[in-house]
């Protein structure tokens, strides 16, 4: 029989502890993405956690009150069903949160950290605060430490150049201003409009870099600027 109250008295001894620690350690993912400008960021990360570890509670609030209990066929009520159905769910969460652009694709941390704050919600609303500790200060080292130790070393990147210039430029002068050492350009494209006397030159370029790109896109600009050709439009973007 199930009991009268919403949760077992085992259960709502410690419910909302479990429930103001998924939301707070959920907080502390979703700050470092909101200082760094992501959607899914302060909010967004509390309430995945806080919605995992009331899924948690709830399984463990059935699971405790059908504990004596069995249905037809024998068997009783599992509290890893819910706990599954939300990794499962989590997911799709977090794929709304990735963005393909172009060559790029953006968001995969962001859906990862979604994934995480889930976990931590569920180790949270379980009881294992220990875990959740463990969970959230090892995310927020492979967020902060881990992320300078990334811009240590060179990587690949990918851009776009668009140049506007005249018909008779010479895009061979072009593709020499662009082309220099860790640099590979991929495709390039060029469209020309005879009425309006100019020529779109599009590259796809491949960065072997360490740091920030924006020195090296300078550099790109002002000896594509020194080369002679009317240079009308540079587009340097992701």
């Amino acid at each position: 029989m199930l009991q009268n109250t919403l949760f077992p008295v085992t259960l709502t001894d410690n419910f909302l502890l479990r429930l103001v620690f998924a939301l707070v350690l959920g907080g502390v993912i979703g700050f470092e993405r909101d200082i760094h400008g992501r959607a899914a960021g302060l909010r967004t990360n509390m309430l995945v956690s806080l919605g995992a570890a009331a899924f948690m509670l709830v399984s463990e609030g059935v699971a405790l009150a059908f504990a004596d209990s069995s249905f037809g066929d024998g068997q009783r009520a599992d509290p890893s069903r819910i706990a599954a159905q939300i990794v499962t769910g989590i997911g799709f969460l977090g794929a709304g949160a990735i963005i393909k652009q172009g060559m790029n694709i953006r968001g995969l941390t962001t859906a990862a950290c979604l994934w995480v704050s889930a976990g931590i919600g569920m180790a949270a609303g379980a009881g294992f605060f220990e875990l959740a500790l463990v969970v959230t200060a090892a995310s927020v080292f492979t967020l902060v430490v881990v992320n300078l130790f990334e811009k240590a070393y060179p990587k690949d990147y990918y851009r776009s150049l668009a140049v506007t210039t005249s018909n008779d430029a010479d895009i061979s002068e072009l593709i020499r201003r662009v082309k220099r050492q860790g640099i590979k350009i991929l495709f390039l494209d060029f469209e020309k409009d005879y009425e309006a006397n100019s020529m779109v030159v599009s590259f796809d370029i491949r960065i072997f870099h360490k740091g920030a790109t924006d020195k090296l896109s300078h550099r790109i600009v002002d000896d594509l600027e020194a080369s002679g050709a009317p240079i009308r439009k540079v587009r340097w973007y992701h």
